[in-house]
C-alpha cells in the first residue's frame, strides 16, 4: 500500500527535547516582544494621532470597521503588492528586494500553515497539498537566497567603490554622491549573513531529514532531495544536531530583529497600515489652542511630532531611495533625507533638539518637492517632519535674508514679491477682464497668483489663459486687487499663522462672491486651494489651467497645440505631476508629440523653487534647476514647455547657464495653445 505524502514533526524527538525547544523559542519571542514594547514607549511620547479619515486626513486606527478596511487596503497595496518597490527603477535594486520579500513571505506563510496543522485539530498537511506545499517552499527558498546573495554582492561592490575613491584621496562625500546612496555598514552584512545562513541551514535540515528518514515522495523538495543524495545517509542523532544548529540561527533572528534594519519587516507593516489618509501636499494645521498648551509652535523635540511619524522612522529600511531622488542632495547640498530620518530616530531616544540633530542647513535646503515621500517604500512623510521643525525655527526668529523679507512682504502687502494690491490688475489693461466686484456672472474664478500677476514671463501665461477662456466662451472672473497670496510660500518656509491669516482672508472672499470653482496656472496655489483650504471652511473644485484647457479641447471648444514631433519637451512641475497626480492633461495639450525627458510625470526633477527656496540665496553650482535644464535640452528639443510660474522663473535662468549659445525657447502650454487657436506666435 503506497504511503500518503506527509511528514512527522519533531522526528526522533523526545518530550524533554520538545519542551526544551518550546522554552527557548518562547524566551526568544518574549525578548523580541520586550524590545518592541520599548520602542512603542518611545513612539508614545509623541502627539496622539488626530488626523481624520477622509475629510481632514486622519490616520485610521482599530477597532472601527473603517479603520479595519483602511488597514487591510494599505497592507494589501503597500506590503503584499509592494507598490512602491515595484514602481522603483531597476537601479534601485527593486527586483532584488522583491526576491527577498516574496521569498521570506512564502517561508513565513509556510511556517504558519505548518503550525496550524500541528497545533489545531484541523489536519491538512498531507496528500497532494503536501506535495505542492513542499515544491513551492523549496523553489521560493532559492529565490530568497538568490535575493540575499544579490544584496550582499551589491553592497560589497559599492563598498569597493568608496574604498577605491578613498585610496585616490577622493573626498568621502563625493564618493557617496557618485554611488547609490545606500547603507553598507557592517551590521548590514551581518544581517544578510544571518538571513543567508537561515536559508542554507533550512535546506540542510530538509536534506538531513530525507537522509535519516527517506520517503518515495521526497522529490517534491528538489533542492533538499538533491542535497540528500549528495550527502548520503544520516543517523537520527546527526539529524537532530542539524535540526538544533538551524534553530540556533532562528532563535538569533528573533532576538536581533528589533535591533537591526530587519525591524522594518514588522514596523513597515504598522506604518503602512495606519498611514495618514491625507493628500501628499497637505500639511497639518496648528491651532492657537495647541500653541497655548505647548507654549511653542512646531516641533522642537521628537515628542512634538505625531506618534505615527515617530513610528515611521523605525520602519525606515535605509534603502536610500529618498536620497537618490532628492534635488538638494543631487547638486551637492547637505540635505540627505535618509540621514535626516536616522538622526530623528536618534533624537527620539536622546531627547536632543531636532534643529540641532537634523542640521538647520539641511532643513532649509529642502524644496518640499515630495520626491522623497513619493519614493519611500514605507511611506515616511519627510516633508511633514521638515516643515514642523522649520515652524519652530521661524517662531524663534531663526530665519533671515530674502526668505524673511518674503514673509514680511506677504504679511504687509499680501504679495510674496511685495507688490501693492493694485498692481495685481496691471496685466489686465486693455484685455477687458471681468472682475468679481463688478458683480458679473461667472462659473470659474481665475486665480492669478502673485507670480502670475507680477513676473513678466508668468504674466504671458496669465494673459494666454484669459484669452483662451474667452475664446472658449467660459464664464470667468478675477478678484484683481482683492486677491491675496495663498500663503503657500509662507507655510512651506514655516510661518504657519501667516498662511492661516491669508487662507482665512481668501476664503472670506470666496464666500463673499459665491465661488464654487477655481482655475489657476500655479500648481502651488492649486495645492493650497485644493488640499489645505478645506481646513478653513473652503469647499471648492480646483483645477489647474491645463486640466480645464484639456476639457475644453476634448469638447471641441479649443484646439490643442500642434508642435512637430520631438520639437518640444515638457517639464512636469512637482506640485502638479507628483503632489497632485496630474500629468496626462498637460501632455494631451501637446498631442503627445513631445520628447520625454528621463525624469517625468510623478518622478519629475524639481526646479528648486518650492519650499520657499525661490526666495533663498542659491550657489550657482548648486542649482537644482541647472540639472533639470540640462536633462530637458538633452532630449534634443528646442522648446521647453512648462505649466508653473515658479518653474518658468527657475528654468529661465538655468537654460541660459547650461546652454548660453543655444536658442532654447521657454513657454507655457497655454501660450502654445493660444498660438494654435489664434495663429499668432508668442514673442520670446
Amino acid at each position: 500500500m503506497p504511503v500518503e505524502p506527509t511528514r512527522e514533526e519533531f522526528l526522533y524527538f523526545s518530550w524533554p527535547e520538545k519542551a526544551l525547544f518550546y522554552v527557548i523559542v518562547y524566551a526568544c519571542l518574549a525578548y523580541m516582544a520586550f524590545q518592541i514594547v520599548q520602542r512603542v514607549r518611545v513612539w508614545l511620547q509623541g502627539r496622539p494621532i488626530d488626523w481624520c479619515p477622509t475629510r481632514q486626513g486622519r490616520a485610521y486606527w482599530l477597532p472601527t470597521m473603517d479603520g479595519l478596511r483602511h488597514w487591510v487596503r494599505n497592507i494589501v497595496i503597500y506590503v503584499l503588492e509592494q507598490k512602491k518597490v515595484r514602481s522603483s527603477r531597476p537601479k534601485s535594486g527593486a527586483p532584488m528586494h522583491l526576491m527577498i520579500f516574496y521569498g521570506f513571505l512564502t517561508l513565513l506563510i509556510a511556517t504558519t500553515l505548518l503550525a496550524i496543522n500541528t497545533y489545531s485539530p484541523i489536519k491538512f498537511h498531507h496528500g497532494a497539498y503536501y506535495l505542492g506545499y513542499e515544491m513551492v517552499v523549496d523553489v521560493m527558498g532559492v529565490v530568497f537566497l538568490a535575493g540575499v546573495a544579490w544584496a550582499a554582492l551589491r553592497r560589497w561592490l559599492n563598498l569597493k567603490v568608496e574604498l577605491g575613491a578613498a585610496m585616490v584621496d577622493e573626498p568621502k562625500q563625493m564618493a557617496q554622491r557618485r554611488r547609490w546612496p545606500m547603507s553598507h555598514a557592517a551590521a548590514d552584512f551581518w544581517t544578510l549573513g544571518l538571513l543567508f545562513v537561515m536559508g542554507v541551514t533550512g535546506y540542510w535540515l530538509e536534506a538531513a531529514r530525507m537522509s535519516a528518514h527517506p520517503q518515495p515522495f521526497d522529490w517534491s523538495s528538489p533542492v533538499g532531495h538533491l542535497w540528500a543524495q549528495v550527502q548520503g545517509p544520516y543517523s537520527p542523532l546527526a539529524y537532530k544536531v542539524v535540526w538544533w544548529f538551524h534553530m540556533v540561527w532562528v532563535f538569533a533572528f528573533f532576538c536581533v530583529l528589533p535591533k537591526m534594519r530587519l525591524r522594518h519587516i514588522l514596523m513597515a507593516v504598522l506604518t503602512t497600515a495606519g498611514k495618514p489618509d491625507a493628500p501628499m501636499g497637505r500639511l497639518r494645521p496648528i491651532s492657537m489652542e495647541e500653541v497655548e498648551q505647548t507654549e511653542q509652535i512646531g516641533a522642537k523635540l521628537a515628542k512634538d511630532l505625531s506618534r505615527w511619524h515617530l513610528m515611521s522612522t523605525d520602519a525606515c529600511m535605509e534603502c536610500g531611495r529618498c536620497t537618490e531622488v532628492c534635488p538638494a542632495w543631487s547638486v551637492g547640498k547637505v540635505l540627505n533625507p535618509k540621514q535626516l530620518v536616522q538622526d530623528l530616530r536618534g533624537a527620539m531616544v536622546s531627547g536632543a533638539d531636532l534643529a540641532v540633530s537634523l542640521s538647520p542647513e539641511a532643513l532649509w535646503a529642502c524644496t518640499t518637492c515630495h520626491a522623497c515621500v513619493e519614493a519611500c517604500p514605507v511611506l515616511i512623510r519627510h516633508v511633514d517632519l521638515v516643515v514642523d521643525v522649520r515652524r519652530n525655527l521661524v517662531s524663534e526668529g531663526q530665519l533671515s535674508g530674502p526668505a524673511a523679507t518674503m514673509l514680511r512682504q506677504t504679511g504687509s502687502t499680501g504679495h510674496a514679491w511685495g507688490q501693492q494690491s493694485n498692481s495685481r490688475e496691471d496685466w489686465m489693461k486693455g484685455l477687458d477682464i471681468p472682475l468679481c466686484r463688478d458683480k458679473v456672472e461667472f462659473e470659474y474664478l481665475f486665480w492669478v497668483g502673485c507670480a502670475g500677476a507680477t513676473d513678466p514671463g508668468a504674466v504671458k501665461t496669465t494673459k494666454a489663459v484669459a484669452e483662451l477662456l474667452k475664446k472658449a466662451n467660459v464664464k470667468f472672473a478675477c478678484l484683481g486687487r482683492e486677491e491675496a497670496c495663498t500663503g503657500d510660500p509662507a507655510r512651506r518656509v514655516g510661518e504657519e499663522f501667516l498662511f492661516q491669516e491669508k487662507a482665512q482672508q481668501n476664503v472670506s472672499m470666496f464666500e463673499k462672491y459665491g465661488v464654487k470653482k477655481v482655475v489657476t496656472a500655479c500648481p502651488h496655489c492649486l495645492n493650497s486651494l485644493k488640499n489645505e483650504y478645506g481646513d478653513f471652511g473652503s469647499s471648492l473644485e480646483v483645477l489647474h489651467h491645463t486640466q480645464l484647457l484639456q476639457q475644453l479641447v476634448s469638447k471641441g471648444s479649443l484646439l490643442a497645440a500642434d508642435p512637430k514631433r520631438g520639437e518640444v519637451t515638457f517639464h512636469d512641475p512637482c506640485y502638479l505631476g507628483r503632489v497632485n497626480g496630474e500629468s496626462d492633461a498637460p501632455r494631451a495639450l501637446l498631442s503627445d508629440a513631445q520628447a520625454e525627458p528621463e525624469h517625468r510625470r510623478h518622478k519629475t526633477l524639481c526646479c528648486g523653487a518650492g519650499g520657499g527656496r525661490m526666495w533663498m540665496e542659491e550657489t550657482p553650482a548648486q542649482r537644482p534647476a541647472n540639472r533639470r535644464a540640462e536633462e530637458l535640452v538633452s532630449t534634443g528639443a528646442t522648446t521647453v514647455a512648462v505649466a508653473c510660474p515658479f518653474c518658468r522663473i527657475m528654468l529661465g535662468d538655468s537654460l541660459k547657464q547650461v546652454r548660453p549659445t543655444q536658442e532654447i525657447r521657454l513657454v507655457d502650454l497655454a501660450e502654445m495653445m493660444l498660438e494654435r487657436n489664434s495663429g499668432q506666435i508668442t514673442p520670446p
